[in-house]
Order: structure tokens, then sequence, then C-alpha cells
């Protein structure tokens, strides 16, 4: 398939709106913004530059519907709806799925074949739990009832990345709206497309007006505005560590409860008594050198490695990744894809210039642009970085302790458990760790002396909507995932009645 076949004329720019108060518009003020397409580094797509009246709309319906016919509906039919979703989903799934790989670049093998079942699979997830947001009974005495309700915020505001739209907003909006919240969606400026055609299919569901919003626009203007809301009762990010930031100063003045899942420079931990081939793969192919070209909060992006074996595993993550083929992301043979936009591919280069500075040692990759791809290829001018490794790094440097979100990891030495889990925890980060062993207390203790919010065994860059997923330290607070993900969109009520 070809990259040109996406979209409807070769050459001209397909155009995607706002979905606010069930209805398809564009921004009020009729701006717009390209969106690019890093495979070639060319706009393919054009969104809605919106401001802050469009939020203002946006955040009216959805007041308006969360205590309108949203409000009105039982638990069971929000469900019903989000299992009408699924089905919408899956009959669209290929069409989403080519417009997420051509707006970010992620390959369409990921985006086809892992998101888009994903999603169908959630939102059946978040419909089930819709009539199961149980209050409970508590004995206080015999002359007194009491019982604990669980009631939906108000507006909820998301924030999306742009490095899995789909599947974020599916989780984010799936809770909400399963809590019985409605939404304005903020998607990423350089990754809107898919979510805008997404919109579509909430509309088509049969949602009422007003319950799913979604605003197309800059973080500075659009997501600062959500932030800032006074009737948006709740702000979920998934972005990095200096949005929230911006993000928690802006919201100060109406108190509202912030969930953010942010950054990670997460440790992947190999012991010499690893299944090594296992381990090789599970730090470079499964970890960081992904279909999103390392783009994951949760990248392996520092290997710690057992000193006695070092250098024998470093020959295996070269040897298990040195074959991954870089190309067409609509090629369903391609492994991994561009970066998404050109100042993060600006960024990730910057850090290959650190390294070496820093004293670090390229042992695998350091090429980017036309130099990866070819000079003769019709990608030549899209944001291509190829798998990189560095050896001969310190924690202390850089490049080991910020998030570069790219396909650049970095290998540390370390002599024992207590020496790998010092290195560990030795971040401003703390989101995922994975550990190589065979031994089973070591497992475990390891694990359990990391500060982090997920631990892979043996594994790596395992996810389920089931499970509550989300960091400490800079990688943020809060959880999405699981029945803790819901109830965050919630607050209690206790009602205490005499019986005296």
């Amino acid at each position: 398939m070809s990259i040109q076949e996406v979209s409807g004329t070769p050459g001209k720019l397909d155009r995607y709106l706002n979905l606010i108060n069930g209805q398809r518009v564009s921004a009020v003020d009729g701006e717009w913004l390209e969106s690019v397409d890093p495979a070639v580094g060319r706009p393919w797509a054009e969104i809605p530059l919106s401001d802050e009246e469009d939020v203002d709309a946006a955040v009216a319906a959805a007041k308006r519907a969360f205590s309108g016919p949203w409000s009105q509906l039982p638990a069971a039919g929000r469900g019903a709806l989000l299992r009408r979703l699924a089905e919408l989903v899956t009959e669209n799934a290929e069409r989403l799925a080519l417009i997420e790989t051509r707006d970010n670049g992620r390959i369409l093998s990921e985006t086809k074949n892992a998101d888009i079942p994903g999603i169908v699979q959630m939102l059946h997830y978040y419909a089930g739990a819709a009539d199961k947001l149980h209050g409970e009974t508590v004995e206080i005495g015999p002359n007194s009832f009491n019982y604990v309700r669980h009631k939906p915020l108000g507006v909820a505001g998301l924030i999306l990345p742009w490095n899995a739209p789909l599947a974020v907003m599916t989780g984010k909006t799936g809770a909400a709206l399963a809590a019985g919240c409605t939404v304005v969606v903020k998607p990423p400026e350089a990754a809107s497309c898919s979510i805008l055609a997404y919109a579509d299919l909430f509309a088509e569901a049969g949602f009422p007006d007003g319950v799913v919003n979604v605003v197309a626009g800059l973080g500075q203007v659009v997501g600062d505005a959500i932030a800032g809301h006074p009737d948006i009762a709740r702000i979920s990010l998934t972005g990095s560590t200096a949005t929230a930031r911006a993000i928690t100063r802006r919201s100060a003045d109406a108190i509202k409860p912030l969930d953010f899942e942010l950054g990670g420079k997460s440790a992947n931990i190999v012991f010499a008594d690893a299944d090594l081939d296992a381990a090789a793969i599970g730090a470079t192919t499964a970890s960081i050198y992904t279909g999103g070209a390392g783009q994951v909060c949760i990248a392996g992006s520092r290997v710690l490695v057992q000193r006695s074996i070092h250098d024998a595993f470093v020959e295996k993550m070269i040897a298990a990744s040195r074959d991954i083929r870089l190309g067409n992301p609509l090629d369903e043979m391609t492994q991994m894809g561009p970066i998404a936009y050109d100042r993060q591919f600006e960024k990730v280069c910057s850090y290959l210039d650190i390294a070496k500075k820093e004293g670090a040692e390229c042992v695998m990759g350091g090429r980017t642009g036309a130099a990866v791809i070819g000079e003769d290829s019709p990608f030549r001018e899209g944001y291509w970085i190829e798998p990189t490794l560095y050896t001969k790094v310190e924690n202390s440097m850089r490049i080991a302790r910020e998030e570069i979100f790219g396909p650049v990891a970095c290998v540390i030495p370390f002599d024992d458990d207590e020496e790998a889990i010092a290195i560990a925890n030795d971040s401003d980060y703390g989101l995922a760790c994975g550990v190589w062993t065979n031994q089973l207390k070591r497992a475990h203790r390891i694990a359990d002396g990391v500060a982090v919010g997920a631990v892979w065994i043996n594994a790596y860059r395992r996810m389920h909507w089931a499970v509550p997923f989300g960091g400490v330290k800079d990688s943020g607070y809060g959880r999405g995932g699981g029945m803790e993900g819901i109830y965050g969109y919630t607050y209690s009520k206790g009602v205490w009645v005499d019986l005296a």
C-alpha cells in the first residue's frame, strides 16, 4: 500500500473537524493547522486551530449533557452505548488504524493488529463495568443506617499524547463515561486526525449530544483553557512532566483532582542467571526499538546489566536489533517507523550529540534522516532515527537521566542486587521496570525494591486495561485502568440515616 492511498486525492490535504454538542464543526474563527506525515515530512491533513471560545462551547455542552440526558440514563444504558461504540470501531478498524499511522508514523502492524483489537476489548470492559460501581453499607450502630455511594464528578477534561492517541483516548473516555461523567477531549496537535475521526463514531453510536466533545488545537491554547476552566471537574493527562507542571499551575485557582501519567526513564535489569536470549529481545525490540520508534513512556531506556555478562549481553542486544526493518509505516512488514514530528526528531537528534560529548560509546546505530532510509527513498525527508545503543554510560549522564523518547538505549553495568535497585531508583522518574532473572526470591525482592508503578518479571511492555497503571515521582500520580481508574472519575458520598 502506498502512502497516498490513505487520503482521497494526492496533493490535497484531508480535513478533520471538531465534535461539539453532537455537531462536526470547524474552529469558531475558521483557522486550520496542518498535520504532517512524519514518514515523508510533508503535510497531509488539516485540523481545526481552536481557541478558548471553542473550549467554552464544548464545556457548556458537556455540562448541559451531564445534568440532562446523561444523568437520566441508567448505568446499563451507558454500558450499551459503549458496546455499540465497540461494534463501530470494529467496522471502522482499518480506516482508524490507517489514519493514526499516517498521522504519527506508528507502524500499521501495531495500530491495526494490536491497538484496534485492544480498543474494542477495552470498550467492552468499561461497558461491563458501568453498572458495577457498587456502593457499600457501613455498620455504625443499631440506631444508624449508613451507606456510601459513588457519584460522577461532572465534566472531565482529557488531554491526550501523540504516541498512541486512539488507545489512550479509549482508556480515559471509557472510564469517564462508565463512571457517568461527560468529557471534553483535547487531542495532540501533532496527531489529532485519528481522534477526530474516532469522534464520528461516538455520535453514530447514539451518545447524547454533548456527552463527548473533541476540540483540536495547540496545547498552550486549548489545553490551557481546559486546565483552567471552572466547569471542568477533573483533568486527566497523559503527556510530559513539563505539561503536567503547567496544568498544575493553570488549574490552581479552580480546585479539581488531577491525574497525570507522565514520562519515564525505566530500568530493564538483566541478571547473569536470566534467559539471556529472551532478555535481549525484551531489552530491545519488545522495549525500546518498537514500532513507534521508542516513543513510549514505558520504554526500557536504561538497560542495567550485571557486570559479569555485560559484553556478551551487549552483543546479544545488537544481534537482536541489527535487522529491524525501517520503512513505509503502512507496509505491514515494516518493524519500526519514524519519529512522530519535527520538534521531537530534533530533540532526539540532540541527545545523540549529548551522548558523544558525555563520552558514551555508540555501539549500534546513531544515523538519522536519509542516511537511515536511503537517499533515493521516497521517505528520505521523513523523521528517521535508527535503533541506537550506547555503552560506557554512567547513571549521572544526561542520556541516562533525561527522557529522550526515541529509539535510544544506554547500557549501565551493576554488580549485585542492591546496586541494581539503587541505580534503578536513582532517577527523577518512577514509571516501570523490567527484571530478568530465574531466581524467584531475587525477582520478588527487586520488584519490591524498585520505586515504580509497574514491574515486569521476565517480560516487558505488557499492558492490560483491567490492571491499574501509573507512576510515582516525576512519572505522575493517579491511575488509569481497572476499577481504580473508573473510581477516579467519581467522589464518595456518605449518607447517615437515624433509626432511633
